[in-house]
């Protein structure tokens, strides 16, 4: 009988995220994980198959608890929500800018097609929920283009905040794309 797990799954993914995000899958060494997560080699595959796993499990975690969807969930539905979820990409996680599912895109080439899948049926839940809170603002354009808009913005802002810009040049943009927004 083994002994038991000292850690937990959603702690373990809590603390590797963001060397993920840093560092990027390719760049990211097993020794950094265990430091991360404080969890050995033999604790972290009793877990999870091998990186790769971890990874996956990692960016999984990261779409469902990130707070996109309960900001987009939120009653009563509108631009209110939408601005709230454009404002996520000024937020910092551990000191991450931007979006860490949108930052691993970059690495797309390299990894397994299971974390295009698993970005790709995120996008597709953000983009359902944008498109609620677009129709309950009746706007005159399309809402499934509106919210094809918004993702682009999004995507846009995140990379930015890999860059040098100031949180205030961000709040700007966010501030004139919603002013955009609402005159569609």
């Amino acid at each position: 009988m083994g002994r038991p797990k000292k850690f937990s799954r959603e702690g373990v993914l809590e603390k590797v995220i963001p060397v993920f995000w840093e560092h990027g899958f390719a760049g990211t060494k097993l020794p950094d994980l265990e430091q991360a997560s404080g969890v050995n080699k033999s604790g972290l595959y009793s877990e999870f198959k091998d990186k790769e796993d971890l990874f996956l499990a990692s960016l999984r975690h990261y779409l469902q608890n990130r707070g996109g969807v309960q900001r987009l969930s939120t009653e009563p539905l509108g631009w209110d929500n939408i601005e709230e979820f454009l404002r996520v990409a000024q937020g910092k996680l551990d000191g991450r800018k931007g979006c860490f599912s949108i930052n691993s895109m970059r690495e797309f080439a390299d990894l397994p097609e299971e974390a295009n899948q698993i970005v790709t049926e995120g996008r597709a839940r953000m983009r359902g929920l944008l498109i609620k809170n677009i129709e309950a603002e009746k706007p005159k354009m399309p809402a499934d283009a509106i919210a094809d808009l918004v993702i682009v913005f999004f995507g846009g802002i995140c990379i930015e905040q890999n860059l040098v810009a100031s949180q205030d040049s961000s709040a700007r943009k966010i501030d004139d794309f919603m002013q955009v927004l609402k005159s569609l």
